[in-house]
């Protein structure tokens, strides 16, 4: 309940402010990147991994390599049709891999989790991938409860490509779409029909995928709500296990492709906000549940089996629907995450294959958590995947935090009984907003506004 009569629409002039996505704290601007070692980087994988072997850890491979530019697109790629690429890359990641694996001192690592992102994963030859993961499995165990999953680009994944996979143990896919709309496609440089994403589909099925997942983006330029619904009814035909429909992420000054259009042709504020709800609303219909922030899922996915047992967890990748304190992270730009440090590679190919070749570990800047982020990244996960945060009785920054929260409070946001902190109904559509309230260093350094995107 809106305590002070706030309209929607007032809310969303006032909370939709340049705000982190909050896929780690602290965000990637303000990790401590003069304190941070490859050494004590090291050291940290090797704690975490002693730690909690019984967990195994969680890799995400980074496959940059895409055909052409998707305007939209805020992820680290290289855009080439030379496939001759793909042998030299792979080559790369299996060293990168065994300079880890080196790091356990004789004990092999449980895989638990393998994911295939990008990029995009099917510009590569399935024999090409096959060797990359026998070559990441040939030293190590596998939990038996593990997830394989790989993203995947509609108009390029063929029937070896979901063949290959599946035998190497992949269960799930995500089929990157963001929109069915023709001009929409036209604008972002992203092609797709509906037919080749039922293909798809239909192939991954029959060959036995378990999980199938739709990325749809709202914000886009030259969406409407009538193009909107027409994407969502498209993707409501063919019936995935799970949507993520999340927000265009509109940095220029970061991502120089988005300047293929203007700000005139995007959507903003309570127009941006209107197609979400639409979106929401329909799928919702369909009888999907609402996980976490903008992620939705049908009743029998793990994704909501995760969330109603409250072990739903984000990371650099998203939503998950199991924690792993180990990440590791490999292959161009990558980000690994021990719990208490985080670590990111190089950004460029070049550089990569140079480090690579020397036998240098290829982060290029991290970041050691202290008491206070390891506090505050509890709370900030806790309001992301359970939309509740109880602060511990007599814990530091409880006062501050409260404090920071109470105009939010006042506009119906969220709710605050004792030290238990409830995001509402109306709050969820403003979850990174309520995020920034517990985030200590974005509150002191008052530096976001050319940092992020916008909230709404």
């Amino acid at each position: 309940m809106i305590t002070s009569q706030v309209t929607m629409e007032e809310l969303v002039q006032k909370y939709n402010v340049a705000a982190p996505r909050y896929t780690s704290y602290p965000t990637v601007p303000f990790w401590d990147n003069e304190a941070f070692s490859r050494a004590a980087w090291t050291n940290q994988v090797y704690q975490t991994f002693q730690q909690s072997k019984e967990k195994g850890i969680s890799l995400y491979i980074h496959l940059p390599f895409c055909e052409s530019l998707c305007t939209y697109c805020g992820c680290n790629t290289r855009i080439t049709k030379n496939h001759r690429v793909e042998e030299p890359y792979i080559a790369a990641l299996l060293k990168e891999w065994e300079m880890y694996v080196a790091l356990f001192k004789g004990e092999r690592p449980l895989l638990a989790e393998i994911h295939l992102g990008g990029g995009t994963p099917t510009f590569f030859h399935p024999d090409n991938l096959k060797v990359l993961i026998e070559g990441i499995l040939k030293h190590a165990d596998l939990a038996p409860d593990r997830s394989f999953s790989f993203e995947a680009h509609p108009a390029n994944t063929t029937v070896t490509h979901l063949e290959t996979l599946f035998d190497l143990g992949f269960r799930r896919l995500s089929l990157g779409i963001q929109d069915f709309d023709p001009l929409v496609q036209f604008v972002i440089n992203r092609h797709q029909t509906s037919a080749e994403v039922k293909e798809v589909m239909l192939n991954a099925r029959k060959i036995g995928f378990e999980s199938i997942n739709f990325d749809l983006i709202y914000g886009l330029p030259k969406q409407t709500l009538a193009t909107v619904e027409d994407t969502i009814q498209k993707a409501m035909l063919l019936g995935p296990d799970r949507i993520s429909f999340y927000s265009y992420a509109h940095v220029p000054w970061i991502k120089p492709g988005q300047r293929h259009y203007t700000e005139a042709d995007l959507p903003h504020g309570a127009a941006k906000l209107a197609l979400y709800n639409l979106g929401k609303k329909m799928i919702l219909a369909h009888g999907y549940e609402d996980v976490g922030m903008d992620h939705f899922a049908k009743r029998e996915d793990e994704l909501f089996v995760a969330f109603q047992q409250e072990r739903l967890h984000r990371n650099f990748m998203g939503y998950a629907d199991r924690f792993s304190p180990l990440l590791i992270g490999i292959g161009v730009s990558s980000i690994s995450d021990a719990w208490g440090a985080f670590a990111q590679n190089v950004k460029t190919v070049e550089e990569y294959h140079k480090l690579i070749d020397t036998g240098v570990l290829p982060v290029v800047k991290g970041h050691i958590l202290n008491e206070e982020d390891l506090l505050v990244r509890r709370y900030i996960l806790d309001m992301m995947c359970k939309g509740k945060v109880q602060l511990p009785t007599g814990a530091p920054l409880n006062e501050q935090i409260i404090d920071e929260l109470s105009e939010l409070v006042a506009d119906g946001l969220v709710s605050i009984t004792g030290e238990l902190i409830q995001c509402t109904a109306i709050g969820r559509s403003f979850l990174r907003n309520i995020c920034m309230a517990f985030d200590q260093r974005l509150l002191r350094s008052k530096a976001q506004n050319q940092l992020f995107s916008q909230a709404i």
